[in-house]
């Protein structure tokens, strides 16, 4: 059964440190021992690091997330930070001996935004409320910014002769500028006041002068008329630009919001509440939040269930196909293991909860969604020096537009150069840089996510699309990794001796045959003492009995002790593997006395998954500890010209080195313990959703099936969201590199063309539009 092992099969070795941390356990004595941290450079100590992830509040673009990121990186204590614009989440890996979240907390609140730090549930609906007001509040101001645009445009284009005009037009524009627009006003002041600048600057710059310049003009044209000049006012551009803006904010959050709605159902699969069987088999309603470990609970039909656990009475089959990919529903009695999150089909049961909380199953899935959506990719690093620096940069060169337009414009360049000094800071937009890769990440990750592929960073996202090599294990990936015994051969006489060590051993035995011959004999061996029992890596197990050795393995394990083999069994064993069955030689330190056919059957959809992964241009290989006929019959079956047999640990992480020095980008897909070095040396480790604990820890990918055919899947949504990434970067490049000269005046020379604040202001509001919408494509994508 799919996650039949404990509750960790997606959480890390570090991440349960994390949470003994947070469970309150105290933190060691710390070594103290100061290294670099690869990532920032920083000296840290070698003491328990936490990784938390905190929503920030009060950012509106790329130069936000760049201010927050640098000042939560400067504060002693934090070992990495990275802040997501598109999800609004700080990621802090910090040391809680040394800095406190409460001292991040006021780190941030001190440069104008807010960390939310409680993390209770009362705090988290408070949040989204929170959310959804100001989502309201945006909604409502955007649309009462239009109504009053709207009659301002007109006047400023058709009917700009009558009386009175440029005070009906002061009147329009300054409830748009002043109240609706007063949030751009008021951040910017924050944003100076703390010696940074972000879009809000730039709004609230280009709009703060066209609307003064506007009322100067009005309450004073004779300034201008007295140097022989027309006077113009320009509350349309200020009004205006205000309403677009805050329609692309408008628009844009709720794009935004689309990025992680794989996210929301996934959390929409947790139920809020519960039925508790209580003392003399009453039951009541209670939240979730108050069921522990060893409550009794019922599930009725049709009902999700709200714990991991075990059933304790009653049957049912339940849909776990949210959770596994697998749409048949699975039959659960007595002692059968169940998943939060999983919906009951018609029976009703009772089970005993044992993993409540963050520690069941679907939260796990749901804390590495959030980690992977929040994390970022390589390329983010360049766009995030970018941004640090864009808003500056735009401001002096509107200030040198002014001053060019002022010297070389003649008699109306002052005019002008304000004019296109405005349209310059309107134009530019960092938002639609600092969007273009955490939204595409965010969509890849989430669509990952609903089709059984579980992504822990966007790094591995990234690298995936590179991939030129691919090397699978054998059981467990290709095969379905539930052998069984089809024969056993014993020499003469020697099988009522004997079968109780053969039994006793492969109960001992760690390797995955092992148990199929365990359950083979459970019926006509019984277990008896062994002395000096040994298990050998990749060979097999050995043990002693009376003074004799015995050996249980493969015939790697049967060579190297110099044992013999029967003609006869040696025969038989050459046939089996021929017939792509593993091989498991029984013996004392003198013969073989058994051998074991062990039929491990290829999974439907491997042949297929293989066929595509060429077609991809992968090349794809086979290395197994299998022996080498086994290994050929398997390669032949699913098309593969290249493959490894009876290799040790070490010997699958040496030839994906082999492979590396070759120039390939080598992805490793494995299941077992003894495919944890393969996978932790590969560029893409992925790991079958059924397989070790160690295994998955290891791997940057984890698919929650025994489907192979997901990995063609997860390679291609690779391949599709760094394309997106690339549009959105290049679109976003190009439309500031285009944007900012033309709103200059580069073109009037030429053609006497100059770029309207207001067609400017549409144009900046379109680009962040446009670089989320192309994101959400992929979540539309096969």
């Amino acid at each position: 059964m799919i996650f039949s092992k404990r509750n960790n099969i997606i959480t890390s070795r570090k991440k349960e440190m994390d949470q003994t941390k947070e469970s309150g356990n105290n933190i060691s004595d710390p070594v103290e021992l100061m290294e670099k941290d690869s990532h920032t450079g920083k000296q840290v100590t070698h003491q328990k690091i936490v990784k938390k992830q905190f929503p920030v509040t009060g950012m509106s673009c790329a130069s936000c997330a760049t201010n927050v990121e640098i000042r939560l990186n400067k504060q002693v204590g934090v070992v990495n930070a990275s802040v997501n614009l598109a999800s609004e989440v700080a990621t802090i890996e910090f040391i809680p001996s040394v800095v406190k979240p409460q001292e991040l907390k006021e780190a941030i609140t001190s440069i104008g935004y807010d960390l939310i730090i409680d993390e209770s549930e009362n705090a988290k609906e408070e949040l989204e409320s929170l959310r959804q007001r100001k989502h309201k509040s945006l909604k409502n101001r955007t649309i009462l910014a239009i109504i009053l645009a709207v009659p301002l445009v007109l006047i400023s284009m058709v009917f700009m002769n009558i009386p009175y005009a440029s005070y009906i037009m002061w009147a329009l524009a300054t409830p748009i500028v002043l109240w609706f627009g007063r949030s751009f006003f008021i951040n910017a002041w924050k944003q100076i006041k703390h010696r940074s600048a972000n879009m809000d600057t730039l709004v609230s710059l280009s709009t703060g002068i066209a609307y003064l310049f506007s009322v100067f003009n009005t309450l004073y044209p004779q300034f201008w008329h007295n140097r022989g000049l027309h006077v113009h006012v320009y509350f349309e551009a200020a009004g205006v630009v205000i309403a677009l803006v805050l329609l692309g904010r408008f628009l844009e959050e709720g794009a935004k919001a689309n990025t992680s709605s794989a996210l929301k159902k996934l959390i929409g699969l947790q139920p809020k509440t519960v039925f508790k069987v209580l003392g003399e088999g009453q039951t009541r309603e209670f939240l979730i939040s108050k069921v522990k470990p060893g409550d009794i609970i019922i599930v009725r039909p049709g009902e999700k269930i709200p714990v991991d656990g075990a059933v304790t009475q009653g049957s049912s089959y339940v849909d776990e196909s949210m959770i596994t990919g697998e749409p048949i529903p699975v039959l659960k009695e007595k002692g059968s293991l169940i998943f939060a999150g999983t919906i009951n089909q018609k029976g009703t049961f009772q089970f005993v909860a044992e993993k409540v909380g963050s520690e069941t199953l679907l939260s796990s899935i749901i804390k590495l969604v959030q980690e992977a959506q929040g994390s970022k990719a390589p390329v983010q690093k360049l766009v995030d020096k970018i941004a640090g620096i864009f808003v500056p940069v735009v401001v002096i060169i509107s200030l040198i537009t002014l001053l060019l337009w002022w010297v070389l414009g003649g008699d109306n360049g002052f005019i002008q150069g304000i004019l296109s000094m405005v349209t310059v800071l309107v134009i530019a937009c960092p938002c639609a840089l600092g969007l273009a890769t955490p939204t595409a990440i965010m969509v890849g990750i989430g669509k990952g996510a609903e089709n059984n592929i579980l992504i822990k960073d966007a790094e591995a996202l990234e690298q995936a699309h590179k991939m030129s090599a691919i090397v699978l294990d054998k059981t467990g990936t290709i095969t379905e990794g539930k052998p069984s015994v089809e024969k056993i051969e014993w020499i003469s006489d020697n099988m009522n001796s004997t079968i109780d060590i053969l039994y006793s051993l492969e109960k001992l035995s760690e390797h995955p045959m092992a148990e199929s011959v365990v359950s083979f004999l459970k019926e006509t061996a019984s277990p008896i003492r062994l002395e000096n029992v040994t298990s050998i890596t990749g060979k097999g197990i050995t043990g002693i009995n009376n003074q004799i050795s015995y050996f249980v393995g493969g015939i790697r394990l049967i060579n190297e002790n110099k044992i013999k083999v029967e003609n006869r069994l040696e025969s038989l064993a050459s046939q089996w593997e021929d017939e792509a069955n593993t091989v498991i030689y029984f013996a004392d330190n003198k013969d073989v006395i058994a051998v074991l056919s062990v039929s491990d059957k290829i999974k439907n959809s491997s042949a297929n998954a293989i066929h595509q992964l060429k077609s991809m241009g992968i090349e794809v290989s086979l290395v197994t500890g299998d022996n080498y006929k086994t290994a050929k019959a398997v390669a032949n079956k699913t098309g593969i010209t290249r493959f490894e047999a009876e290799k040790l640990p070490s010997d699958k992480a040496a030839f994906i080195t082999s492979l590396q020095k070759e120039g390939k980008i080598v992805g490793m897909v494995g299941d077992g313990i003894n495919d944890s070095q393969a996978l932790a040396t590969a560029d893409v480790s992925i790991a079958m959703g059924k397989g070790s604990d160690i295994a998955i820890d290891a791997a940057k990918m984890t698919i929650i099936s025994n489907d192979l055919s997901i990995i063609p899947a997860a390679i291609r949504l690779s391949r599709k969201t760094v394309k997106t990434i690339r549009q959105n970067l290049f679109w976003a490049f190009i439309y500031n590199v285009i944007g900012i000269p033309v709103a200059a005046g580069v073109l009037f020379p030429i053609n006497g063309f100059l770029l309207n604040p207001m067609i400017a202001g549409a144009a900046m509001a379109l680009s962040s539009i446009s670089v989320v919408s192309n994101s959400l494509r992929l979540k539309y994508s096969k």
